[in-house]
């Protein structure tokens, strides 16, 4: 199945274009484009300079941050109108790195009810399919859970779904590359599936079928 019609953002918060993460990030992009999905692949320290600011405070008046880089034209041209999002972040400190954190600080400017365009942004944020890549050196499973788990919180936030984490090991550049478990195939297959992969998250009183697969 494939996908002509959809759109995907892969954002890579690492700051190296040769490191682990870009490499993975590329391996979702050769997947996504591979069923004709659109795809856009940004790093986010292009576009982001500074951290999240008081925007009651700020020169404009009218909730907006104050900042003159790049982040809302990727945010207004590139994530809102995505169908879909994967997030690609290198584990500092047990967590995703301070630029992808960042990049989620800052969409508060822009769904908070002081922006007066609020709703339409709230709108645009929801329903997305959410993928997730990560490297890190150390191959502890605790690692990651970290970052899985506020992409967890996120995707059921903003009513979005959460297909799809892959995680690679690897230090130096290229490393990741030799991981026995090749998670550049396995990237390659969540930019491929991202739109039709299968998806649920059960309550207790949710109405299923007793068979998985069917």
């Amino acid at each position: 199945m494939n996908a002509p019609d959809k759109s995907v953002l892969i954002l890579v918060g690492s700051p190296r274009r040769n490191g682990n993460c870009a490499l993975l990030a590329e391996a979702v992009k050769r997947g996504a484009e591979s069923v004709e999905t659109r795809v856009t692949l940004r790093f986010v320290d292009d576009f982001i300079s500074q951290f999240l600011g008081d925007t009651r405070q700020s020169r404009r008046g009218d909730g907006e941050d104050d900042s003159e880089d790049g982040f809302r034209d990727v945010f207004f041209e590139d994530f809102l109108p995505a169908e879909g999002v994967v997030f690609c972040s290198p584990i500092y400190w047990y967590a995703m790195s301070g630029q992808m954190k960042t990049f989620f600080d800052r969409t508060f400017t822009y769904y908070a009810a002081s922006y007066p365009e609020s709703e339409r942004v709230i709108e645009g944020m929801k329903h997305k399919r959410i993928g997730l890549v990560l490297t890190s050196e150390e191959t502890y499973p605790g690692v990651a859970l970290g970052p899985i788990h506020q992409l967890q919180e996120y995707s059921r936030y903003t009513h979005s779904e959460l297909v799809g984490v892959v995680r690679g090991i690897g230090n130096s550049r290229g490393d990741v590359l030799k991981d026995p478990a090749n998670p550049a195939a396995q990237a390659e297959q969540l930019g491929r599936e991202l739109f039709t992969r299968s998806f649920s998250d059960y309550r207790i009183d949710t109405d299923r079928p007793a068979r998985v697969w069917g």
